[in-house]
């Protein structure tokens, strides 16, 4: 889908560790305004039951790119490191921001002092700072049309202007609640400060896990309906560079089901509004992803265009009843298979087989 996550914070928040812990990608930190990009895939337990009951010759299971930005740094408002890190933020679709959330002299870090609020403070006002820019622009290409009484301009540029003045003041139009118009007017702006953002604090041990930072974190991301993750950045990235087996077998030692990289990468499949659907059989078993809400025929289209343009109906079965009662058979003869049409939204764990027309191709 070219849908991706952008990890993004201040220099030395521990950004590039986490980046590494989520896709194994072994780099060092880094300075200047480049972009580091790596395919991962999502961690999905219901892929693995599929694969032990039909035990494909292949599986494919959803994937989400991750971007790693180099750090904003403070303070710099215009400056050319932040202008292009701001435009590579553009790029992406959610925002996943790193932020420090332990005490040690021995690591580096931007400030003398750790503060998640004051950190959280300054990657935003770099954001709406650049936002400003943007909608100040948009108002000033729809005046003309506007002082001419085109209807849509005036609205459009009465809803620029009421973000444009809570951007003013500090405020990121992620957190302002607009409606659905004030959205579609501002849409073609795509501002920083409206991507949705995931928090992931940064400890570097599980004993950090109810420190003062971690707190303040969560109550930051609580008061805009937010999620929060803990990770252990860099114990995460050692095991990343582990083998399944090993990787198992020390979160295993350590007391932990799952590794906090799974619940990081489904968190942000879930920010990005994303489901999984499947399709199985001898042959493959294998995850597709869409937007939580497409039709039918479009997520059919996902499998190949042909059966999105000769779409005639979706047999589909659900991932729970098909584990609960063993097989596709026991499903249909509980008469929980269904027939779909057009306008069925397909659901997160359906399993799904197209009838199609070739013909109309």
């Amino acid at each position: 889908m070219g849908l991706n996550c952008g990890l993004i914070g201040l220099p030395t928040c521990g950004k590039t560790v986490i980046f590494n812990a989520v896709t194994a990608a072994g780099l060092s930190s880094y300075s200047g305004a480049e972009m580091n990009r790596v395919v991962v895939s999502i961690p999905d337990r219901r892929i693995d039951k599929l694969i032990e009951m039909y035990q494909p010759l292949k599986d494919c299971r959803a994937t989400l790119e991750v971007v790693d930005i180099a750090g904003i740094k403070a303070s710099s408002t215009g400056d050319k490191h932040n202008t292009a890190l701001l435009g590579h933020i553009k790029d992406v679709d959610a925002l996943l921001h790193v932020v420090r959330c332990f005490e040690d002299d021995s690591t580096p870090f931007e400030y003398e002092t750790i503060d998640p609020a004051r950190d959280v403070d300054l990657i935003d006002l770099e954001m709406v700072a650049a936002d400003s820019t943007t909608l100040g622009n948009k108002i000033n290409r729809l005046g003309k049309k506007a002082r001419g009484g085109d209807k849509d301009a005036l609205r459009e540029t009465e809803d620029c202007h009421k973000v444009y003045a809570a951007i003013q003041q500090g405020i990121p139009a992620r957190k302002q609640d607009l409606t659905g118009q004030e959205l579609a007017s501002i849409r073609e702006c795509n501002l920083l400060s409206l991507k949705p953002v995931l928090y992931v604090a940064n400890i570097k041990s599980p004993r950090d896990a109810a420190n003062a930072h971690v707190v303040a974190l969560k109550q930051i991301a609580s008061a805009e309906g937010a999620e929060m993750i803990m990770v252990c950045g860099k114990d995460e990235a050692d095991i990343s560079q582990l083998k399944p087996d090993e990787q198992r077998q020390f979160l295993h030692e350590l007391g932990m089901k799952e590794s906090s990289m799974e619940r990081l990468l489904l968190a942000a499949y879930q920010l990005l509004g994303l489901v999984s659907f499947f399709t199985t059989g001898e042959d493959e078993v294998r995850a597709w992803t869409c937007r939580e809400g497409t039709k039918a025929p479009v997520a059919a289209g996902k499998i190949h265009k042909d059966m999105e343009n000769g779409f005639i109906r979706m047999e589909v079965i659900h991932y729970n009843d098909l584990i609960e009662l063993g097989s596709e058979a026991a499903v249909a003869r509980a008469g929980k298979q269904r027939i779909e049409s057009r306008d069925y939204e397909v659901k997160d764990g359906d399993i799904v087989v197209v009838r199609f027309n070739s013909a109309k191709q």
